[in-house]
């Protein structure tokens, strides 16, 4: 099938935006209506879709803006939608929207049929991306929230400190400070949904491509599925594992064996990583 016929359920990207929705939602990271995903589109890929754009709906401010982002398209989870129902149906589930000139407002120029709005964490994730193109000279293209246990459970247990959450982590696994070398950062428990934890979040994300809610859940950022999708799954898997070992420990974390900062230095070095020297002693 050539790529000028393909309907936007058939191009490449809905298939990965699509993929990603049911493996979280496989992992267990997406009770309910639990969770979202959003996705900067590419000039080309925009211009594929637009045959079967519907006539756009009204202008809806954010509450936030971005010159950065002025007139970009975005593909969105919607609110209230389940993630586990998504693959089976994109049309009713996820929605391309269409920024306005000024980088504040959105409107759907299609899917979200029946009235559905973007996520309700829209907000928060047009910010986060509009640092994340600043911040990785636009390679970031797609930001994933999800609620997964572990990482859950140890904003209950530790510090709400991004130092020592990516101290943890980082020794939880030796392939951890490979994949997040500049570490984690930390949002303080807020009300979801609205321009403040966006701001608080979006701070973070200049520094950091994954932030972790209290309380709630995690953001990451990526500049496509699989390694967005791989970036939660090895975060979550390290807290984890940090969990199990500080429950086999009697709840201390003076462990008998773990990775040292000079062995994590060695890894750094070895495999070429410029990592955030603030975390290690």
């Amino acid at each position: 099938m050539s790529e000028e016929i393909k309907g936007i359920e058939q191009q490449e990207f809905m298939r990965g935006f699509t993929r990603l929705c049911d493996d979280g939602w496989l992992q267990g990271w997406h009770e309910r209506n639990g969770g979202n995903l959003t996705y900067r589109m590419k000039a080309e890929e925009v211009e594929a879709c637009k045959p079967f754009f519907k006539e756009p709906g009204e202008w809806v401010n954010m509450g936030v803006q971005a010159d950065n982002l002025r007139s970009e398209y975005f593909v969105t989870t919607g609110s209230g939608r389940y993630m586990r129902n998504v693959q089976g149906d994109p049309a009713h589930n996820v929605g391309i929207v269409e920024i306005n000139e000024a980088g504040d407002s959105w409107r759907i120029v299609w899917g979200l049929e029946d009235g559905a709005k973007p996520t309700s964490e829209f907000p928060s994730h047009f910010l986060n991306h509009s640092v994340r193109v600043e911040a990785t000279n636009g390679a970031d293209r797609v930001i994933y929230h999800a609620h997964p246990d572990n990482v859950i459970a140890l904003t209950k247990v530790m510090p709400l400190d991004a130092r020592e959450f990516t101290r943890a982590l980082w020794k939880a696994m030796t392939e951890c400070i490979v994949v997040f070398p500049k570490g984690v950062g930390v949002v303080p428990w807020m009300v979801p949904g609205g321009a403040d934890i966006a701001h608080a979040t979006s701070e973070l994300m200049k520094t950091f491509d994954a932030a972790i809610w209290a309380q709630h859940g995690m953001f990451v950022s990526g500049p496509d599925f699989d390694l967005t999708f791989g970036l939660m799954h090895t975060i979550e898997k390290a807290a984890k594992i940090h969990g199990q070992a500080l429950a086999m420990n009697n709840c201390s974390g003076d462990f008998m064996n773990t990775i040292t900062d000079q062995g994590l230095r060695d890894i750094a070095r070895d495999f070429g990583l410029t990592v955030n020297e603030d975390f290690l002693d």
